[in-house]
């Protein structure tokens, strides 16, 4: 959701929500439905700080989980940099297919992997160019000191890889539960009922438009950015891009250019197999 259909869905809501409160005040009675105001007031506010403190808690934890997944997103392109150099001190024979492998993953990263996350089809696949260099691992018979410390070494990198993996796709899911996004549309829509009760024929049209107004603003704003919170991959303003991996493959091109290395990849631009 970019921000244009957000601000379009925010001047609906509110247009409508406007418009009703204006209809009944056509047959409200002056001072409001409520024969003691203080008290609906009061009761009023417990209803929206409830409301509120819910919604900063869920609010904060998607955050949370938003920030978690562009960290892991980071750390991922990050570690596979570092892997293309540990490739290096591995066994001729298996050096420079590892190095390609890598490159195919952050390609396939970049490409496949993100479109599935932004459609939420991800679910529970794995990266087959990870695959492909576990296969390649396999065939490694380190001999010399070097050898062992770069194959230590790479099956570190590989753990912290594949958990920062894990970071970055927990995202793509949404943490928030259905059952909960239904509460808080229900609070949403009582929180629009009880300041119907409130129309009030003496007061002028304009008075009464900005008090609805005003908290359909909030309330459709709030849970706006709880959504966009709870996807956050997709096209838009501060949606998570592929930016870190990107840079990452720009740096390994930079590094196989640094120690003349020609690499025949066994994929294509978008990381399929060849």
């Amino acid at each position: 959701m970019n921000i244009v259909i957000g601000v379009l869905i925010v001047a609906v809501v509110t247009a409508l929500a406007v418009t009703v409160m204006l209809l009944v005040r056509r047959s409200a009675p002056e001072g409001s439905y409520f024969a003691d105001g203080d008290r609906a007031s009061g009761v009023f506010g417990v209803l929206a700080t409830g409301f509120s403190v819910l919604l900063g808690f869920i609010i904060f934890l998607s955050f949370e989980s938003y920030d978690d997944s562009r960290t892991g997103a980071e750390e991922e392109a990050t570690l596979l940099v570092q892997q293309v150099e540990t490739a290096q001190f591995m066994p001729a024979d298996v050096s420079e297919r590892l190095t390609g492998e890598i490159v195919c993953y952050g390609r396939s990263v970049v490409n496949a992997e993100w479109r599935a996350m932004e459609s939420g089809t991800l679910g529970d696949t794995v990266n087959p160019w990870g695959l492909a260099m576990f296969r390649t691992l396999e065939t490694v018979e380190p001999r010399s000191a070097t050898e062992q410390s770069a194959y230590d070494r790479w099956m570190d990198q590989t753990l912290a890889r594949e958990q920062a993996r894990l970071t970055r796709i927990h995202g793509a899911e949404g943490i928030i539960p259905f059952p909960l996004w239904i509460i808080m549309f229900v609070i949403a829509a009582m929180l629009f009922a009880y300041m119907l009760f409130f129309a009030d024929s003496g007061e002028r049209a304009v008075t009464q438009g900005v008090l609805m107004a005003s908290v359909a603003v909030v309330v459709s704003f709030l849970l706006l950015i709880l959504i966009f919170l709870d996807r956050p991959y997709g096209e838009g303003a501060g949606k998570l891009q592929p930016l870190a991996m990107e840079r990452s493959l720009r740096l390994m091109s930079s590094v196989e250019q640094a120690i003349d290395l020609t690499l025949t990849l066994p994929c294509g631009s978008d990381g399929t197999p060849r």
